[in-house]
């Protein structure tokens, strides 16, 4: 290998290219030529290769003209000038901000989109958060010169005129998620409408206050009305609880009434019916029937005290001794019918 020094002078360029020289002499200028001619070729058709990453979709141009769509993979087209083509990330979300702008260290107003009239002549502070996909990516790259500006415009033209359809206290509170439904509903008509080949995925309102001069005047209302409404969702939870409550126990009266009405009422059509037959039994055996009727209700008023039924004939002491606690530890002897002593499991009529 040969080295150059500058104290020497320049090179002859003829001795490092002599070796090539000779190699294209030896094929012929013809030769050379096509062989150029080939790898020029070569190059301009392989520059037809290209890559559609996932999540991507190609659109390749005939002369300009849209001729198709091509999937996620390794993808050939016919080399320029004759076809083109352009990638479209379709799976990547964005976003689009109203009323404020994010940067990496903190987010900065812009009351020029952000200040809005309301239906009740208030003015209020919106700050709108948009996401969203490329929906048809023909579109989105043909059909409008600018789509995402064209969504920030349309973006801002459905907020304003959600806002201005409500009042400040109706955004501000309980109309706060109609009003993102009615932004998103009618962003996506404009979207359509323009041909941006955009669709809106969320639509969330972030900030909704009164101007700063009015804030907390606005945030007492607000609170405000939270209270009341608290207050009521508790006072309907009260009543929701007494009520059945309530209504439980007065048809359980009614039902514990009706039940003694119909015990009472079939007790007394017993009592009745017992007293019909007793009266028959009466009619038939008198003395034998009272008797027996007073002995059930002594036995009935004093069921625990010890009972000795006498026989008023036959009187004298012997049949009052406690003849039982003698004899409690043996049997008793039989007894003769009528011996003195012995109690007459029946008395005689009309003497107890």
């Amino acid at each position: 290998m040969t080295t150059w020094s500058p104290r020497e002078g320049f090179p002859d360029f003829r001795e490092q290219l002599g070796p090539a020289l000779q190699v294209l002499q030896r094929l012929g200028p013809k030769r050379v030529v096509a062989g150029v001619v080939a790898v020029i070729a070569g190059l301009w058709l392989a520059s037809g290769l290209y890559i559609v990453n996932p999540g991507e979709r190609g659109v390749v141009l005939l002369f300009g003209r849209i001729v198709g769509q091509t999937e996620p993979g390794l993808r050939y087209r016919l080399p320029g000038p004759i076809e083109s083509h352009t990638v479209v990330d379709v799976a990547r979300v964005r976003r689009a901000e109203i009323g404020f702008r994010a940067d990496r260290s903190a987010a900065r107003a812009a009351p020029g989109e952000s200040l809005m009239l309301t239906g009740d002549e208030n003015i209020v502070d919106v700050q709108l958060f948009v996401q969203y996909l490329v929906h048809d990516p023909v579109k989105f790259l043909f059909r409008a010169r600018d789509p995402e500006r064209a969504l920030q415009s349309s973006a801002e033209i459905a907020l304003r005129a959600a806002v201005g359809q409500n009042t400040i206290d109706y955004t501000m509170t309980e109309g706060r998620v109609e009003v993102q439904d009615r932004v998103k509903k009618q962003l996506q008509g404009l979207l359509d409408l323009y041909g941006t080949g955009l669709l809106a995925t969320e639509v969330r309102l972030l900030v909704v206050d009164p101007p700063k001069e009015v804030k907390e005047a606005f945030h007492d209302v607000v609170r405000a009305w939270e209270d009341r409404e608290r207050f009521i969702k508790e006072a309907d939870g009260y009543r929701e609880s007494v009520l059945p409550k309530a209504r439980g126990e007065a048809v359980q009266m009614l039902r514990a009434a009706e039940a003694y009405r119909e015990q009472r009422l079939i007790r007394a059509q017993g009592d009745a019916d017992r007293f019909l037959r007793i009266q028959d039994e009466y009619r038939k055996a008198e003395a034998v029937t009272r008797d027996r009727l007073y002995l059930e209700m002594i036995d009935r008023v004093l069921p625990k005290t010890h009972k000795v039924v006498l026989d008023a004939g036959k009187g004298g002491v012997v049949p009052l001794l406690p003849l039982k606690d003698f004899f409690s530890d043996r049997p008793a002897p039989p007894s003769r019918p009528g011996a003195p002593g012995t109690a007459d499991p029946t008395p005689p009529a009309g003497r107890r």
